[in-house]
Formats: structure tokens, sequence, C-alpha cells
């Protein structure tokens, strides 16, 4: 096998060696090698994808839908989303000029970030919440600053925003994601105004990953961009509410200021999305098919997040209050210790039983678990049974 020198090591983009191991996949990959067991680990929807949205792929494939699409997205998917951000959230925007189609959320991150920030930034980051935020800001040169939220039941208190933006006077944008992952905690319309009014006397952006928006069990998602859409960024798609995650179909909705610079970059990475999967998310976003399919789903989630939520207080665990997303963020029995890696480790390997620990998602992690529970109910009382044996074993 050929081995690169040293000299050449030497010259890679030195900001790789500021970034902290993101760990939610690797330990998924080494617990998946346990025999028999029961995974509840990745944000990956069980379902199927919707039978609507999968025609709109064949038809667009069968019509010869073949060549390169305008780099922010089709036309008519553009259209749809403008539509569905009007119906669900009452929000605004037109599709010539304020959305754009990306590669999933993830790509939206990487071009939203990249359009917005310098070098030497710093990015507020409400946490525990999803590594990537972090591992990209750190990538372009820029400093995150962790908002450890565990103290205010993982949510990002106004008072809280206030003092950390008085203490960063270099910070320029402000990413916040709910509902959470990974605490499935989500903001009322009156947290997310106070948010809202914090952030309109400064100069930040807000970028808004709101990929869960239509996962929210009580009561109704609201945008911070129904408050501040000047200031916002919104980054959403069709991955979690319409289990589409390998069909990876994104967006980011914003003023068209701050859009053009986005969308460029989002052009230069990725040219465009696939036709096919822009065609069956078109069905996703623009059809009463599509809003049926994620009203099944979300039924399904919230009665395996019940079902969940008791069965782990029987054992010992608090749970923060999970209001949208599909996990749960368990707080460690305290007579099994703080040690979330350690405890996550041997359960996998004793217990058969695999979750994340929640220190992979930042400040305010430490001691906790992230369980998904986008899987079976049969998967979930398994992994209840489990977990039950093992702590009487531990």
């Amino acid at each position: 096998m050929p081995t690169t020198k040293a000299s050449i090591m030497n010259q890679l983009n030195r900001n790789f060696t500021r970034l902290k191991p993101v760990g939610i996949r690797e330990f998924d990959a080494q617990a998946s090698a346990v025999p028999g067991i029961v995974k509840l680990t990745l944000g990956e929807p069980d379902f199927n994808v919707p039978d609507a949205m999968k025609q709109a792929a064949i038809d667009s494939i069968t019509d010869n839908d073949s060549h390169y699409a305008p780099a922010v997205g089709t036309a008519k998917l553009r259209a749809a989303i403008a539509d569905f951000l009007k119906d669900r959230y009452q929000l605004d925007y037109d599709p010539n000029g304020e959305i754009a189609v990306t590669i999933g959320a993830t790509e939206g991150i990487y071009a939203a970030l990249s359009a917005l920030i310098n070098p030497g930034d710093e990015i507020l980051v409400a946490t525990p919440t999803f590594p990537l935020y972090m591992a990209v800001t750190t990538m372009l040169g820029s400093q995150p600053v962790e908002i450890d939220t565990s103290d205010h039941d993982f949510v990002l208190t106004p008072d809280q925003l206030k003092e950390t933006i008085a203490a960063h006077p270099r910070a320029t944008t402000l990413i916040l994601n709910y509902p959470s992952n990974p605490t499935g905690v989500t903001y009322s319309a009156q947290q997310v105004e106070e948010l809202a009014m914090t952030v309109k006397n400064t100069d930040l952006v807000v970028i808004a990953d709101e990929i869960y928006s239509e996962l929210v069990y009580d009561g109704q998602h609201t945008s911070i961009a129904k408050f501040i859409p000047e200031q916002t960024l919104i980054l959403n798609g069709a991955s979690k509410s319409h289990a589409m995650t390998g069909y990876r179909i994104g967006f980011i909705a914003g003023p068209r200021e701050l859009m053009g610079p986005v969308s460029a970059v989002s052009g230069m990475m990725i040219t465009s999305a696939t036709d096919s999967a822009m065609a069956a998310a078109t069905a996703a976003f623009g059809t009463a098919a599509g809003k049926a399919a994620t009203q099944q789903m979300k039924a399904a989630y919230q009665e395996r997040r019940d079902f969940l939520v008791a069965a782990l207080a029987k054992l010992g665990f608090e749970t923060a209050t999970p209001n949208g997303a599909f996990y749960l963020f368990a707080k460690i029995p305290a007579s099994a210790g703080n040690d979330d890696v350690a405890f996550a480790t041997a359960l996998a390997k004793k217990g058969r039983v695999a979750v994340i620990p929640g220190s992979y998602f930042g400040a305010g992690g430490q001691g906790y678990l992230r369980l998904s529970y986008a899987t079976s109910m049969e998967n979930l009382k398994t992994a209840v049974d489990r977990i039950a044996a093992f702590l009487k074993e531990d």
C-alpha cells in the first residue's frame, strides 16, 4: 500500500487538526458488529418512501428528465417549497431568488456557513446539538462558541443569549436547531419570539435548522423567520418528514440579499440536485399525499415516544421533554455513574442495545444518552427489556 509523504501531509488544511471527533457514525459502526444488537442510534426513519413520492421519481426517469437542472433547483420544486412554507408556517418566500434546493440539509449547512462567515468569526451554537455545525465552523477557520442549555431544560433563554453576545463581540451567526437533535426539545411560539427580539437588536444572522419541523407532537412549530425574516436562513428538507434520507433533498430559504451568495456557494459545490429526487420532493412538499404521509408517520413516532418515555422513567432515567423530532435525551441513572461513553459502550457490548453517548453533542451532553425511536415498537420493547436486564447486572 502506498504511503503519502509526511511533507505532503503537512500541507493539508490545518483546520482539520482543530476538529473534534464527531463519533456518532464510528460508534454506530462499532456497535453494529455486536451480533443481534438493537440499534437506537441513527436518525434514520424506518418507514419506506411514500408511494406518491416514489412514483414521481419513476415518472421523472421514464420521461427522460436527465439533464442539468438550475443550480437552485427546479422551478416546480421551489414553488412547492414556497407553498409548503406558507401553508405550514405562514412564511412568504419568493421561489425565484429566496429559495435554493440543496443536497440534503447537510450541504445546506456548509453552503450557508461558507457564504456567511469569515476566518476568525465566532459562531454561537446552542448545545447539546448536532455536531456538524461545530465541525463545519472549525473547518472554515472560525470559532464555535457553545452555549450550554442543560441548566434551562435544554432551551436557549434570551438572558443566556444576551450574556453570550455581550461576551463575544466577534459573533456573527447564531445556529439554532429545533426541534432538537439530540434532545427532542422544541420552543413555544413565545420562546421563539423572545429569542427573535433579542437577535433583532444585533447584526447576527440566525441559521435555523428546522429539519424536524413537521414532527412536532403537541402544538405547532413556529419558525423564528416569522419574526425576523431579514436575519434568518431556514434549513429544511424531505429527509425526516418524508423518510427520504437517501434522496438527499434539502432547501434553504431566506432574504434575497443573503440567498444570493448562499445559492452561489451551493451551486459551485453541487451544480444541481438530482432530477428524479427533486421530482419526488415536489410531490412530498406540494401534494395532499405528501402531507398525509407525514401525519401518518408522526402518529407512529408519537406512540413510540410515549412508550419509551414511560418505560425509561420506570428504569430510573430522566428525559428531557421531547415534543419533537424522534429522539430521547435520557440522563443515566445516578447509580450507574456519569460516564456516558463508558455506559453506552458497555450497554452495546453486554446489553446488546446501541445508543449514542450524549457528550458527542457538545456542552451539556455529559451523562446523557441519545436514543432514536425511529424504529419499530417491537425493537423498542426489546431494547427496554435489555436495558432493564443490563442495569440489574451492571
